[in-house]
């Protein structure tokens, strides 16, 4: 075979390198057939004991690592040749699970006796089986590769001289049994973190020790101290960042402002939310003859992270910063992101400008980028600029800035213009901000609408943003686009049949353009259900995502984009940064006739390449996923303890989704879901109508579909599942079955239940039996006994509730 071109990395790390674990894998794709140990070590021409030994240990890591496989025939073969299948393991409350495959690819189904062993969460080889009763590809699961990373939180119970843990994340319905003297101080009831011992089989349930107490389910804060467990959250700074931090002041030392523009002098200013407290962007602008001069001013966090350090390797583990409604955990330590990179006023601060010419059409004519030194003028909050830009303003900081933003303003129309030109989708959604009170409990949820100055600096950033990414790009380098695809064939195909039900059409055929959408969001102005199609517009829409391909972003109707903007709260913006510092050092030592040797330079230039972005891309795009699961099930959890005090309270809503078991109607003013069972709806049978997205009555033709008003009642709040029961109040006089309740204890009755049949240490998982809500048959009221079933002559997907 020809030389391996990874020898050089192998002989920096070991003194009597063997071939590589690539050199390998390109071995055995180049045979028919599976090697054993012998014929590998004579084709990579091993010479010595000492080279055997290595090659063994290599080729006993590489199948650990799910990179071989190693066959009943003691050979080593190809995972990809043997039909196995490398994923995450995805699992669900009722013991089933999926499994997630690292290549692009479907969901495959994986059966609840294989499950009893794996976790949610869990990578691990698999093998497809053929398909299951409904039709799905089902796996096999094989090997274990690596066990689940994030930390398994539950609530301690005992029972008797039994003591165990019932996980808080339903898509680990095991228990885990806790040994004597494993238990570190926990009581009854408390929320903790249990480290896995023994992991379950088939017939013994999995062992475990408490390592961390959290407190009990009420306390203030336990639901973000549940999610950064769950979702595997960094949340806590190492001793080295602690040591990296010491050598920084407080405040930019006269040095560092060296070999900068001065731009001290601009009267630049922070639009921030009152709550703020890491500004990443200042602004300013000058009318011209022609139309504006654009400069935004982003902190330079590039000069104080440098690739490779500390402080680097943690801001890529954390990805961004995530904002819980009443805590954030920041990318970067305090320190950097509320202090020296944060562009606080009446003070000295580092930044990368982007200064940029806009036509009097709203269009990006010219830009360069530079490091700068900037001092804001004045820190502004989105409602006292929308106000003073409409009213005029008696504060003294605002009344010396005014005049700018008017400047700004009619740069932002002349923007808008723009964007409505090439078709951009404008969405209106309105959002709902917690009110807390001194105990960290909520006191009330109000809408938080978006005012002219949030769309000011919006536009402002986006053409930024676009010129960030037209830089790079005039360059010839590469960096992570912020790439958002057009809607999915399936999803486009949903989305037409809901809007044609509601007496509307999307055009542009099979390929609609943003200016469709765009289209259609006009028409539903003043209509009753526009908020509900706009949820289902962005519903319909792929999922943005960061990659080293530049594929364009749909939904601002833009050939090219990458953020640029907030490298305080976002990595692919450092790396960004980093990417645009080289290539302006580059273009300056070009014009001085000079060349840079080197991929980096010593102010925090580094030139990427498209391996390091291809895989940076995909960490980005995960961590930022991670962040919004994580902040959602905090945002469930905290409406259903809002709820609570709730209980047998009538709303006005609307039907938000429809499903076989139900729907899911969503309290107006309050946007929380809560769901209305199947079972509760009364006199009739109801059939699913999953293309009009609607249950239909087979007798009485009476209808539930997405966007109709219901008055509902709270009839149930389980903080455990972060789910709300409601029943129909126009349904009072059915007797409607039980709700859900809001007690702690749900899922301990399999480790009970065990212990009274004398089962005790059997795996927990395999003998729980539990009905799906969204299980098949008759749904029967509690007023008379169900009739015999007759599935054989139902509809298919048909939902029944019989009176």
């Amino acid at each position: 075979m020809s030389k391996d071109p990874h020898f050089d990395r192998e002989q920096q790390k070991y003194q009597n390198p063997i071939p590589s674990r690539e050199f390998i894998l390109d071995l055995l794709r180049s045979q028919s057939a599976p090697m054993n140990r012998e014929q590998i070590g004579i084709s990579l021409a091993l010479t010595d004991e000492e080279q055997w030994e290595g090659l063994r240990r290599r080729l006993r890591a590489m199948e650990r690592d799910g990179q071989l496989i190693f066959t009943r025939a003691k050979s080593y073969a190809l995972p990809e040749r043997m039909d196995m299948i490398i994923g995450t393991v995805l699992g669900h409350k009722d013991g089933f699970g999926f499994l997630r495959p690292e290549e692009d690819g479907q969901d495959l189904f994986i059966s609840n006796r294989c499950m009893a062993k794996y976790f949610h969460g869990d990578k691990v080889m698999a093998q497809p089986i053929g398909h299951d009763k409904r039709g799905r590809q089902e796996v096999r699961l094989v090997r274990l590769l690596e066990p689940r990373k994030a930390a398994i939180v539950g609530r301690y119970h005992t029972q008797g001289s039994i003591a165990f843990i019932t996980p808080q994340d339903k898509r680990i319905p095991q228990d885990i049994i806790i040994d004597k003297g494993a238990a570190n101080g926990a009581n009854p009831g408390d929320i903790c973190v249990v480290e896995i011992r023994e992991r379950p089989t088939h017939f013994m349930a999995a062992k475990g020790e408490v390592v961390e107490v959290l407190g009990q389910q009420n306390a203030p804060g336990m639901e973000i101290d549940i999610a950064l467990r769950n979702f595997d959250l960094p949340h806590q700074w190492n001793t080295r960042i602690d040591r990296q931090l010491r050598k920084l002041g407080d405040e930019v030392s006269e040095a560092d402002k060296g070999n900068r523009q001065d731009l001290r002098h601009l009267p630049f200013v922070t639009i921030d939310g009152s709550d703020a407290r890491d500004f990443d962007d200042a602004v300013y602008a000058e009318k011209k003859r022609s139309g504006w001069r654009l400069w935004v001013a982003i902190a330079d966090v590039s000069h104080y992270v440098k690739k490779g350090s500390a402080l680097d390797e943690e801001a890529i583990a954390r990805g961004n910063s995530v904002y819980f409604p009443s805590q954030v955990i920041p990318m970067l330590p305090e320190k950097l992101s509320n202090g020296l990179c944060s562009l606080k006023p009446k003070v000295d601060r580092l930044a990368m400008v982007c200064e940029m010419t806009i036509t009097a059409q709203g269009k990006l004519s010219g830009f360069k980028f530079y490091p700068a030194v900037i001092h804001s003028h004045a820190r502004l909050i989105y409602e006292q600029v929308a106000q003073a830009l409409t009213e005029g303003s008696t504060n003294q900081d605002l009344q010396a800035v005014l005049p700018h933003l008017h400047v700004l303003q009619d740069l932002y129309l002349a923007l808008v213009s723009a964007r409505e030109e090439r078709g951009a989708i404008a969405f209106e959604t309105e959002e709902t901000q917690f009110i807390f009170n001194d105990e960290r409990k909520i006191e009330a949820i109000v809408p938080r609408s978006r005012n002219q100055a949030h769309k000011i600096i919006e536009e402002c950033m986006i053409v930024a943003n676009v010129a960030a990414a037209r830089f790079v790009k005039r360059h010839k380098a590469e960096t992570l686009y912020r790439v958002h695809q057009p809607p999915s064939e399936t999803k486009l195909s949903s989305f037409r049949e809901f809007v044609n039900e509601r007496g509307l059409n999307l055009g542009g055929g099979e390929e609609p353009t943003p200016a469709d959408y765009s289209e259609l969001l006009e028409r539903i102005k003043g209509r009753d259900d526009a908020e509900l199609i706009q949820i289902m517009l962005l519903r319909s829409m792929s999922q943005a995502i960061y990659s080293a391909d530049n594929d364009g972003h749909f939904g601002l109707a833009l050939e090219q984009y990458a953020h640029f903007t907030s490298p305080i709260r976002r990595y692919p913006d450092l790396q960004l940064h980093r990417t645009i510092r080289y290539l302006v050092n580059r273009e300056a030592a070009q014009k001085a006739g000079k060349a840079l040797t080197e991929n980096w330079t010593r102010d925090g230039g580094y030139l990427y390449q498209i391996e390091e972005l291809d895989e940076l891309g995909l960490q980005c795009s995960t961590t930022e996923r991670r962040a919004d699961d994580a902040t959602r099930e905090v945002s469930d959890w905290l409406k259903c303890e809002y709820m609570q005090a709730h209980i047998g309270d009538e709303f006005e809503a609307v039907i938000a989704s429809v499903t076989s078991f139900g729907f899911f109607a969503r309290l107006k003013g309050l946007f929380i879901d809560g769901l209305v069972h199947v079972s509760s709806l009364a006199n009739d049978y109801y059939r699913f109508d999953s293309g009009r997205q609607m249950l239909v009555g087979e007798s009485q033709a009476r209808s539930y579909r997405i966007g109709d008003t219901v008055s509902v009642k709270i009839a149930a709040v389980n903080l455990d599942d972060k789910q709300i029961d409601m029943v129909l109040t126009d349904n009072a006089k059915a007797k409607a079955s039980k709700g859900r309740t809001s007690n702690s204890g749900n899922k301990t009755g399999s480790i009970r239940a065990q212990l009274r049949k004398g089962n005790l240490g059997k795996s927990t998982s395999s003998s729980k039996k539990r009905r799906s809500s969204t299980g098949k048959g008759s749904y029967k009221s509690a007023s008379k006994p169900a009739k015999p079933s007759k599935s054989k002559s139902s509809k298919p997907k048909s939902t029944k509730r019989r009176k």
